[in-house]
């Protein structure tokens, strides 16, 4: 626990989950507070389905993966923990609508937003809830954190247009940021600053102490995806086709990609030399970092709003079309799919070299070896 913990302390210090080799567990929306959707290990190249566990409500929730288990939500207003190795339950939070966010853990402790505008707290071994924080309107976005002064604080993005910063031990504020419009991703963090893209068409860059805007950067469409921070560099799509790197210390457009006129909902996954992401063009589209110049696409039978995981030489990815794929990340070739049959909207979480998914069927899959 310490050592991971550790281990995401020093990616928030570099600002860069390149900085330190990714943790074995998946803590987080993208893995890490850089959201740069990059998992350590391998997979196998024809991965099997473990298990499946079913909910009562669509799973949009994308899941976090610590000590051996699960936690993820669905729209049957529940947060579940259950074991990596077999899908049993071994507890359920429930609250009063849905949960689409995707939980975070962090020191033993899990939290959560929920649609009835909470930012739960809970205990991750019990699911006893330690606190929740009431915001204005309804949290779809995943949490994040980080350390100043030696103190834990959560952020998380509302549709009431605030950013919130609340202490991790009690769940106090300690500053709110208001930007103009609804806040649908989570805030990528690195090198003492916080960035995010709204429905107000802005990319905001916040000092993690205080909560002050260092800039904002006007994109012109709305940004309903989270984007990836690294290396001082902001990924993201918007609403008006296009896809961004952004240069936050020169707030300049470093090079921007569009292919047809499709939106962008799928946040990025950012390698050393590569960015990943999906579009309503029913494409996954690989880009080099340094360009923005299209290195191959693939294409699905459906919208893909699932944010892609990269994880050793390989690629994986939800679409509309109901089927989860796994590509390799040189060419865009497909190695396997898996037919679900209903669309796959929340974004895989990988750890431990299995796969785990929600589905709009009520489900939650995991694919790995399976066990003999």
């Amino acid at each position: 626990m310490l050592q991971l913990a550790a281990l995401l302390t020093s990616s928030l210090l570099e600002g860069s989950a390149c900085a330190a080799e990714p943790s074995s567990d998946w803590p987080m929306y993208r893995g890490a507070p850089s959201l740069a959707g990059v998992a350590a290990g391998n997979l196998p190249e024809k991965p099997a389905l473990v298990w499946s566990f079913k909910t009562k409500g669509p799973v949009k929730s994308s899941a976090a993966i610590v000590q051996g288990r699960v936690f993820i939500g669905s729209d049957d207003r529940n947060l579940y923990a259950l074991e990596l190795a077999t899908g049993k339950k071994i507890w359920a939070f429930t609250n009063s609508d849905a949960i689409e966010s995707s939980p975070l853990w962090l020191d033993g402790k899990i939290f959560v937003g929920s649609s009835d505008a909470n930012l739960y707290a809970l205990d991750a071994a019990t699911g006893k809830k330690l606190w929740q924080y009431t915001t204005g309107d309804k949290i779809l976005g995943a949490p994040n954190w980080f350390v100043v002064g030696g103190k834990t604080n959560i952020l998380i993005g509302s549709y009431d247009f605030k950013l919130h910063c609340v202490d991790a031990a009690n769940g106090k504020t300690n500053w709110v940021y208001e930007s103009g419009n609804y806040i649908n991703g989570s805030p990528a963090v690195g090198n003492g600053q916080t960035v995010f893209g709204g429905c107000d068409g802005l990319l905001h860059v916040i000092a993690l102490a205080g909560g002050s805007q260092v800039s904002s950067n006007e994109i012109g469409a709305p940004i309903a995806a989270s984007a990836a921070l690294v290396e001082g560099r902001a990924y993201f799509g918007h609403y008006e086709n296009k896809f961004l790197c952004v240069d936050l210390k020169g707030g300049t457009n470093v090079w921007s990609f569009r292919d047809r006129e499709f939106p962008y909902f799928s946040s990025p996954a950012v390698t050393l030399d590569r960015v990943l992401f999906g579009g309503r063009d029913k494409k996954l589209h690989c880009v080099k970092r340094a360009d923005g110049q299209p290195v191959w696409s693939f294409a699905t039978r459906g919208k893909v709003d699932s944010s892609p995981v990269v994880c050793g030489d390989k690629v994986v990815v939800g679409s509309d079309d109901g089927r989860l794929y796994l590509v390799r990340l040189s060419d865009g070739q497909e190695l396997w799919s898996y037919e679900i049959g209903q669309p796959i909207d929340g974004s895989p979480a990988v750890a431990d070299g299995k796969i785990v998914v929600g589905s709009d069927d009520g489900s939650v899959y995991c694919f790995g070896v399976k066990a003999k």
